[in-house]
């Protein structure tokens, strides 16, 4: 616990990201009039007046840098995008007070954990990992989180008190991490696939016949809504989620192993992601893209591309 603020809802929590993640932590922390302060790359480029709008709604204080915020912070949160976890570990450590917990909430392999954890333990702050192992907004600050590091054991029920859903995985750094990449390698490669072969079936007219068989075989799943699900996530998500598959398949090495399947998923959702970028799906407003309840319209959309003969990038 941090010796200045004995209790976590008194803590000055500061918040690195500034993002989908960070907004939905500010408002549920800003609920129970836990102090927040944010900072993030964005806010000095295009996209600064809609976060600093969010920031003056919720109550939430905007830092002017890493530093700034880690030096005001009882407790900092890390939830950026996975090839920035580390960077931000660095940007933060030299100015991280004593004692202080940084929580990377970010989808890191297991040695990226390890080198974060040394720039923030080797400035005597307090790394522990966090693996998030489902999407946040419909649980937000109770996702299920998996803890992990010599310090997880302390922090997770200071978390449970601002409440968060947080389980102690291990004290060994890098295996919470392990199992949210492991499963990622699953759940972000179903993503990919279902794009991959739902979009090629409705290329051939083959959707209802291929869909029937999928429901005979998994009938637990609704697969109209799951691919519209899927669809979307990685519309608005695709690069955020194409960085986390290029550390799932870091995690891959890691093991020993040539990372394949991971591979094949970072490289088509980043290609998703490119598309929707050129606005093939629409312009991205404040909410989002547009959502559709059939899957078959964003299909549609990528077929027409393919079919106006622009090669896959």
């Amino acid at each position: 616990m941090n010796e200045s603020s004995p209790h976590p809802k008194r803590w000055n929590i500061g918040l690195v990201g500034y993002g989908e993640v960070g907004r939905i932590l500010a408002e549920d922390l800003r609920k129970q009039d836990v102090k927040v302060t944010a900072y993030d790359l964005k806010l000095g480029n295009n996209q600064a007046a809609g976060l600093r709008d969010h920031a003056v709604a919720h109550g939430v204080g905007l830092a002017a840098s890493h530093a700034d915020l880690t030096a005001k912070a009882d407790f900092i949160v890390s939830a950026v995008t996975a090839s920035q976890a580390v960077p931000v570990a660095q940007a933060c450590a030299p100015a991280i007070r004593p004692g202080a917990f940084f929580l990377d909430f970010n989808s890191s392999s297991p040695g990226a954990k390890a080198r974060a954890a040394a720039l923030v333990d080797g400035n005597r702050g307090r790394y522990v990992e966090g693996a998030v192992m489902t999407s946040i907004p419909p649980y937000r600050i109770k996702v299920p989180l998996l803890l992990g590091g010599a310090g997880a054991g302390e922090l997770a029920p200071l978390l449970v008190e601002l409440g968060f859903d947080a389980k102690v995985a291990s004290d060994k750094l890098g295996v919470a991490s392990a199992v949210k990449m492991c499963r990622s390698v699953m759940i972000k490669g179903l993503e990919a696939m279902v794009i991959e072969s739902f979009t090629t079936a409705r290329a051939y007219g083959v959707e209802d016949a291929v869909l029937a068989s999928l429901a005979e075989t998994f009938p637990s799943i609704n697969w109209e809504k799951q691919g519209a699900y899927f669809f979307q996530r990685v519309i608005e998500h695709g690069r955020r989620r194409s960085e986390e598959v290029r550390e799932v398949a870091e995690t891959v090495r890691e093991a020993g192993l040539t990372p394949w399947s991971a591979q094949g998923t970072a490289e088509r959702q980043a290609w998703v992601a490119d598309l929707a970028d050129e606005g093939l799906f629409g312009e991205k407003g404040t909410q989002g893209f547009a959502r559709s309840a059939d899957w078959r319209t964003e299909a549609d959309r990528i077929l027409a591309m393919v079919k106006s003969n622009k090669p896959e990038k």
